[in-house]
């Protein structure tokens, strides 16, 4: 999967969070929500090994996401705009108040959707090209972890291989799936217009022979 990990926080309070592989990514998400300065609107994002913490804060609502690099700033950004989207618009003012975890036994799974539809599904870049990238995401530098991490409170990002490797093996069947399905709708339509072309011969046939015999009879 491009999304491994997500979560969602006011403040260093985490209200909902989820992962998809074995990993310590919330350890160092933590981290990075105790060193983000201020309480003001941002996006930033921060790369360590192979992976990068995306973050964007609005309202004193933060939502944080890790992601593999090859996945880009456009998806993950995507991600955490509809997150926070379906976040407030799920609780509302109970946000300002929620105590830790309030909102994970409901909200995780909305998590693992939305990270799972980000991450093999061909639409959710599409849609978002469409729409066209954000402004901030332009303008977002990524930027090494150790800009906010010192290196001696720095963990090492430890992540499940094996679960990057089913991701993978997930999207080429669902790939190959879809492939099945066009193909055997092709062959489908060929066939019935194979069919149909042969009824209008047939009836162009016989109705040459009708006429051309004067039978009456085969015209009733």
């Amino acid at each position: 999967m491009a999304i491994l990990y997500a979560l969602v926080a006011r403040g260093s309070v985490l209200l909902a969070e989820f992962s998809a592989t074995s990993t310590n990514a919330s350890a160092i998400a933590r981290q990075i929500l105790e060193k983000i300065p201020g309480n003001t609107d941002t996006h930033v994002s921060y790369s360590q090994d192979r992976y990068i913490f995306h973050v964007k804060r609005t309202d004193g609502l933060t939502v944080l996401c890790m992601a593999d690099e090859n996945a880009g700033r456009r998806i993950p950004f995507a991600f955490l705009e509809d997150i926070h989207q379906r976040f407030v618009r799920t609780y509302g003012r109970a946000v300002h108040s929620a105590h830790a975890y309030g909102m994970n036994d409901e909200f995780s799974r909305v998590l693992s959707q939305q990270m799972e539809y980000y991450s093999n599904d061909p639409n959710a870049d599409r849609i978002n090209r469409l729409k066209g990238e954000m402004s901030q995401v332009r303008n977002v530098m990524i930027e090494n972890i150790d800009k906010v991490l010192e290196r001696g409170d720095r963990l090492e990002l430890l992540v499940d291989k094996t679960a990057n490797m089913q991701g993978n093996t997930f999207r080429f069947r669902k790939q190959a799936r879809r492939f099945r399905s066009t193909v055997w709708w092709r062959n489908v339509k060929l066939t019935a217009a194979l069919i149909l072309l042969l009824l209008v011969i047939v009836y162009v046939v016989l109705a040459f022979v009708c006429h051309g015999l004067t039978l009456p009879s085969c015209l009733t």
